[in-house]
């Protein structure tokens, strides 16, 4: 299993991002959580097979049609053995 932490910048909120992301990660099986930050980006962390995290990290350069990604900065992160689904957390 693998997990990575993202900051993802640039017309990332109020764009559909967070909940875009949650599907996308529900549709691939990987698990882990997702928010907004106060300084407008949007924070993530997916866990998941080396296969199903690169296929989010593909995904999370575009964002939802609305986005416009300009950065994502990807931090590999002790996977946890989490479960229980992909949830939109508070903004931090």
């Amino acid at each position: 299993m693998r997990r990575v932490h993202l900051v993802v910048r640039g017309k990332v909120q109020g764009v559909g991002y967070r909940y875009s992301m949650q599907r996308r990660a529900a549709d691939l099986g990987v698990v882990g959580w997702v928010r907004n930050r106060r300084d407008g980006s949007v924070e993530a962390e997916i866990e998941g097979t080396d296969q199903q995290v690169e296929a989010i990290l593909a995904w999370a350069e575009q964002g939802p049609p609305m986005a416009h990604v300009d950065a994502v900065t990807v931090t590999e992160v002790d996977p946890t053995g989490e479960s229980g689904g992909f949830d939109t957390r508070s903004t931090h």
